[in-house]
């Protein structure tokens, strides 16, 4: 029963994430305007990210109307059917305005409270319009690129894997995460930042990394991606036995997780003890 209610929430998610990239597609064709800005002035909000919300929130409404809905750009609603979807309606928002091919529209559909520390996620996916790739997972069913089943990279030793991750808009926490970035990056192959941490975590499911690390991602940023991750074989968590969360969310082969894993704490410890901060 439960992989034919996932198989089902999967396949609405799907469309949905479709739709709402062809959407975020065309407003992008032509021309993005700012609607507002976050956390500081580079942590922007297009209305073509409200738009996508609220199309993506009337189209799930509209299939499932007792379920709750988390998403970046409104306000949260708690369901009556104990299932919530997890919406980031454009991953990767600055790429989109600058016209940068990595960004994608996310959608999650978990199980229980909405806080990644206690949900089961039960099915995702991560749209790309402007490469055509749809990710799509749902829990026990791996993780798929169209018809195409992914697996993690296997394993290689610390200092030959490529390590993707991401930084704040806070500059001054930007600043402490280049800290981190260089006491890593001389004991791996190489590290990339491209910007928007659901497709670093199918880039990770399809084995175009080998690790990806960030600090201080929201619910929605990684809700999708950790489910491709997970169902691509990679482990997934914090630090030590922690679940994946605003601390530090870390995926990678099992080998290279644990291996990368006890640096990250190092390093962050002294992060965390930074005067800066």
């Amino acid at each position: 029963m439960a992989t034919r209610v996932s198989t089902a929430l999967l396949r609405l998610a799907q469309d949905t994430a479709l739709a709402a990239g062809e959407f975020a597609a065309r407003r992008r064709s032509e021309g993005v305007q700012l609607a507002a800005s976050k956390s500081s002035p580079e942590d922007i909000v297009t209305l073509a990210d409200r738009e996508t919300e609220s199309l993506i929130r009337a189209l799930l409404a509209t299939s499932r109307p007792d379920d709750g809905f988390l998403g970046e750009e409104s306000t949260a609603v708690h369901g009556r059917s104990g299932l919530t979807w997890v919406v980031d309606p454009i991953d990767g928002t600055v790429n989109y305005l600058y016209g940068l091919p990595f960004w994608a529209v996310s959608i999650a559909v978990v199980e229980g409270d909405p806080d990644p520390a206690t949900w089961t996620t039960l099915a995702g996916v991560v749209y790309n319009p402007t490469g055509d790739e749809l990710f799509t997972a749902a829990v026990g069913e791996g993780t798929w690129l169209g018809n195409r089943r992914l697996q993690v990279a296997a394993a290689v030793p610390l200092s030959l894997a490529l390590l993707g991750t991401g930084f704040s808009y806070r500059a001054a926490e930007r600043e402490r995460q280049a800290d981190v970035v260089r006491g890593l990056i001389g004991q791996v192959r190489d590290i990339r930042r491209m910007g928007s941490a659901a497709l670093d975590l199918c880039s990770l499911a399809a084995g175009r990394l080998n690790l990806y690390y960030e600090r201080g991602l929201n619910p929605w940023d990684h809700a999708a991606g950790v489910l491709m991750a997970r169902e691509a074989g990679a482990q997934v968590g914090g630090f030590g036995a922690d679940r994946e969360g605003l601390d530090l969310l870390l995926a990678g082969a099992p080998d290279l997780y644990r291996a990368c894993e006890p640096i990250l704490a190092k390093l962050f410890e002294d992060f965390m003890t930074d005067p800066r901060a």
